[in-house]
């Protein structure tokens, strides 16, 4: 038979074993709560990150002045767009509104710094006919030029769309830019350096290059330094980095590719050149952007 004192012993012990079982629920009810809602989070955020933060179109607009420039260009506008990435985020209707804001802008010349595919991706002859229709509408009073990324050299849709839309293409070469005067820009390109086509030497052979306001465009934006041991550049104009993609407030590039690791972010002072990487149109490796909508540049050139 249980004494009373054995019976009240048995009754604490039940109680307390309820008590840490109601405790126990508690913890893993928080527990579930949080991970729920910190799964739910950041499904949220990936699905912000996929199909807003990769919509919609950023004009980034820039004064750059400089005394060596020829009074005629006062005022001369540039629109520096890259990495469009065909089909990766940005698709037909999406270009149709990129260039419809570009008209709208009336640039002298146009720009454009490599990757206008991905290799990821597979384009059809219907694809790049859409692309050509489409580039061909874009307009500029003086010219429009090109230069490889380093996802244009597995096939020949670079040359073809380029070409027939009415881009000039600059790998590894120059051109001599008028505007209202005799005193011309000098304008190079520079092929990728990731695909081992970066002849520096052949792009800035113009005799008369030293006295003349150069423009440079690259895709790899870190090929500069290389560029500037023997070159002068005023304005270098870059791609490659999609300024990292994904970006945080107060960091910038949380994630940094090769040939983009010193300069991934949009502005760069480099001794005396100006070096501005655009932070692109489509995606490569991740269809993310974080802090990053796709953007174009948009220059206006001042005589100081």
């Amino acid at each position: 038979m249980i004494s009373r004192s054995e019976k009240s012993e048995q009754l604490i012990a039940e109680w307390k074993e309820e008590e840490k079982q109601k405790k126990r629920k508690k913890i893993l009810k928080f527990f579930l709560i949080f991970w729920l809602s910190f799964l739910l989070l950041g499904l949220l955020l990936l699905g912000y990150m996929r199909f807003i933060g990769t919509k919609g179109l950023v004009v980034r607009e820039y004064t750059i002045k400089s005394d060596k420039l020829p009074n005629s260009f006062h005022g001369f506008k540039i629109l520096h767009f890259s990495d469009l990435h065909y089909l990766s985020t940005i698709h037909k209707s999406d270009l149709a509104k990129i260039i419809t804001t570009v008209n709208r802008l009336k640039p002298d010349i146009i720009v454009f710094t490599g990757d206008l595919t991905d290799t990821s991706v597979n384009i059809t002859s219907q694809d790049r006919n859409d692309m050509i229709e489409l580039l061909k509408k874009m307009k500029a009073t003086t010219g429009k030029y090109a230069i490889k990324g380093n996802h244009d050299y597995d096939n020949d849709i670079f040359e073809q769309v380029c070409k027939q839309s009415d881009f000039k293409i600059l790998n590894n070469t120059y051109d001599l830019i008028y505007y209202y005067d005799h005193t011309p820009l000098l304008i190079t390109g520079i092929g990728s350096s990731i695909k081992g086509d970066s002849d520096i030497g052949s792009s800035f052979s113009y005799s008369e290059q030293d006295s003349l306001y150069t423009i440079s465009l690259l895709h790899e934006p870190d090929i500069l330094d290389e560029i500037l041991l023997t070159h002068k550049v005023d304005l270098a104009l870059a791609g490659h980095s999609h300024n990292g993609q994904i970006r945080l407030p107060g960091k910038g590039a949380l994630f940094t590719i090769k040939n983009a690791r010193k300069y991934p972010n949009s502005y760069y002072k480099v001794e005396n050149t100006h070096l501005y990487v655009s932070g692109g149109l489509g995606t490569s490796q991740y269809p993310l952007r974080f802090w990053n909508r796709p953007s174009i540049n948009f220059y206006r050139l001042k005589v100081r």
